[in-house]
């Protein structure tokens, strides 16, 4: 009975930032509960190759090119997806953007690109499919992707801050007006997760400087997040609203 609560069979999901990283592993990790994928992303060519791996898991993909800057990308996009796979349920609102730049040398224009794809178009994604699952009526889970960097400083990235910051209270925001529908909001924050982009960085004096300041004492690995993402998106967590859940080895808690 247990295990049946965190099954996402007969349901649909959409993922943004899907093509690679973080986004193709929560892909991979719903389709492994059952659910069918929506990919969203601007790739088109990396989007058919994560859903040959969707299909060969046995469930059904939908590779639908958006570009989280432009509402009417996203409408379209969601349009088209809903038409090949159902009504969405589940969104998890993943793609983002950093700048390394310190605060007395971040110029608008390195500023304004980060805003508008960490948050603005999490918000027009997350606002878009909360309004088709209103009208669905089925009830659903928004899961926005922040950082514990929007609850701790860092240097050299305050746009990226800034911007999961405000996602954090979005989710809470939109999570108390959404409640009456049955459409939950909440967000996963990850801390330091080891990829293949960053792999390097952490063999690095400042690397292993970091992680010497999680409490765990290691990085996160992708599979990490796998759990979270399926337990907030599936019945297991019905009751689970508004939250900001971190994923950090208590990075957040530790002593600095």
């Amino acid at each position: 009975m247990t295990e049946k609560l965190f099954r996402l069979d007969n349901r649909t999901a959409l993922v943004t930032g899907a093509s690679r990283g973080l986004g193709r592993r929560f892909a991979l990790a719903l389709a492994k509960a059952g659910a069918d994928v929506v990919l969203a992303a601007r790739d088109s060519k990396r989007l058919e190759e994560v859903a040959d791996e969707v299909i060969s898991l046995g469930g059904k993909a939908f590779p639908a090119v958006m570009d989280v800057t432009d509402r009417s990308s996203i409408e379209e996009a969601y349009s088209l997806a809903e038409g090949a796979l159902g009504p969405i349920r589940i969104v998890v609102n993943n793609s983002g953007i950093a700048i390394t730049k310190r605060l007395l040398d971040v110029s608008e224009a390195e500023w304004d690109p980060v805003i508008d794809v960490n948050l603005t178009g999490a918000w027009v994604v997350a606002q878009t499919a909360a309004k088709a699952m209103v009208a669905h009526g089925l009830g659903g889970s928004i899961i926005n992707i922040s950082s514990i960097l929007g609850q701790r400083t860092n240097p050299g990235i305050i746009a990226y801050n800034a911007a999961k910051a405000g996602l954090d209270h979005v989710t809470r925001e939109m999570a108390a007006e959404l409640a009456k529908y049955r459409v939950r909001v909440n967000a996963l924050a990850p801390g330091y997760i080891e990829t293949d982009m960053n792999r390097d960085y952490w063999e690095t004096p400042p690397g292993k400087a970091l992680i010497s300041r999680v409490p765990m004492g290691r990085l996160g690995q992708e599979e990490d997040l796998d759990g979270p993402v399926v337990f907030l998106a599936s019945d297991a967590s019905g009751y689970v609203t508004g939250q900001v859940i971190g994923l950090d080895g208590g990075h957040a808690v530790g002593f600095i």
